[in-house]
């Protein structure tokens, strides 16, 4: 082989004995890792499977690699083979030797044949497609390299995405497929409850995560940010994590719709006790209001509602849904019926109270005025005329029907201040009065 001029200085016999050896291990871990990459799952799932989007677009680009991986290693065993020949042929080889194998192992002397590079590979491997290319054996193993971490990155992000996320979402299916036949169970149906279509939403949205993720691994692959490293990343479970937690979300409405089917006769008898207890309040203040009536003059007394009929009827629908097991209809209608019912007990005891009003008043009136004639008794003053005079006048105001309060109240107030005047007169004046 003629040599137009070594590369640099000529190496002797030691540096071209260092360089061969160098290159033997360089060519068996190459070789290593094209055959484990050869074997890799993730390689062989990829030739098998029907790709589509990013993975598909990335495998082919990525098979084209591995081909050019395989055409650059045959020529660089070639390219060392025959550096070998020439060393094996003389112990001490002669300068044309020493010029030869200097070409071959620091020149550009490795040529990859036309159409080695595969045509039409993606430019962003290889650059523009050329009929061959030379290389040096060193500029070969660093192209090598490159080529192959790209491959395995690809190769192993599809895999581990395949690894990991199938497997999860066919046991969140399973899940799935457990919480449905329970809400079935319990009358949690599409169109019937929203949790029920938040099971077919998240049924559709499983099934369709799971075929994308195996035709398309990479489109659920979270590379690691600042890692060069071939596989540096993780699978992206975003999606998968938002329906676990969408399934969780159904399974603890069907558990409050399960308790409430272990409770619902005791809260049905809750409900019937405080709006029983509600209607015999507002009975008792429609009887108050003519009792006020009868004894309270021009007073204004407001008038007492019926017990609202919309609250039995919904009380009877949820007895009715008990009985037929529709449990998810019964768990809203009974949290909105023990609202309504404790505040129709409210309104009725306030209405009770609205409408004693006067009374209450009367009998205030009435303690205040016999209070007042106790203490004037205590003191000695029972029997003064002008007590005497306006106790009774009160009194047959309060005690008489209809008692005007207004009247009742200042007779009263006309008691008390004469009751103060002669306890606070002196006691020679009192005798006077």
């Amino acid at each position: 082989m003629g040599v137009a001029g070594p590369p640099g200085p000529v190496m002797d016999r030691d540096e071209v004995d260092r360089a061969l050896a160098r290159l033997g291990a360089e060519h068996e871990a190459i070789e290593t890792s094209l055959l484990a990459l050869q074997d890799h799952a993730g390689r062989r799932l990829l030739e098998g499977a029907r790709l589509t989007g990013t993975t598909r677009e990335r495998w082919s680009s990525a098979e084209q690699a591995i081909t050019l991986l395989w055409a650059y290693f045959d020529a660089y065993a070639g390219a060392l083979r025959t550096a070998r020949e020439i060393r094996s042929q003389r112990r001490w080889p002669s300068r044309d030797d020493l010029l030869e194998l200097t070409d071959l192992l620091r020149g550009e002397s490795v040529t990859v044949a036309p159409g080695a590079s595969t045509d039409g590979l993606s430019p962003s491997i290889t650059g523009p497609a050329k009929l061959s290319e030379q290389f040096t054996l060193a500029a070969l193993v660093e192209r090598m390299n490159d080529l192959y971490a790209s491959s395995l990155d690809m190769v192993v992000a599809a895999d581990a995405v395949w690894s990991a996320l199938p497997a999860r979402i066919d046991l969140l299916a399973a899940e799935l497929a457990r919480t449905r036949q329970l809400a079935h169970s319990v009358g949690v149906r599409p169109g019937e409850h929203p949790a029920g279509d938040d099971l077919e939403r998240i049924t559709a949205v499983l099934t369709r995560l799971r075929e994308e993720v195996v035709s398309d691994p990479l489109a659920y692959w979270q590379k690691a940010r600042g890692s060069s490293a071939p596989g540096g990343g993780r699978p992206d479970t975003t999606a998968y994590d938002r329906e676990a937690r969408a399934i969780e979300e159904v399974r603890r409405e069907i558990d409050a719709v399960l308790t409430v089917r272990q409770d619902a006769e005791a809260r049905l008898g809750r409900l019937r006790d405080v709006l029983s207890r509600a209607d015999r309040t507002l009975a008792e203040a429609r009887s108050a209001r003519g009792e006020v009536l009868a004894k309270i003059a021009a007073s204004e007394v407001p008038a007492v509602s019926g017990p609202p009929t919309v609250l039995q009827e919904q009380l009877a629908t949820a007895a009715e849904y008990r009985r037929h097991g529709q449990w998810n209809r019964l768990s809203p209608l009974l949290e909105s019926l023990e609202t309504k019912a404790e505040d129709e007990l409210l309104r009725a005891r306030e209405s009770l109270t609205a409408v004693t009003a006067p009374l209450a008043v009367r009998a205030e009136l009435r303690g205040r005025l016999d209070a007042y004639k106790a203490k004037v008794a205590r003191l000695g003053f029972a029997e003064d005329p002008m007590l005497v005079e306006r106790y009774d006048a009160a009194r047959r105001m309060l005690w008489s029907a209809p008692c005007d309060l207004q009247a009742a109240e200042s007779a009263v107030l006309r008691y008390q201040r004469a009751a103060a005047d002669v306890l606070a007169a002196p006691t020679d004046q009192r005798g006077e009065s």
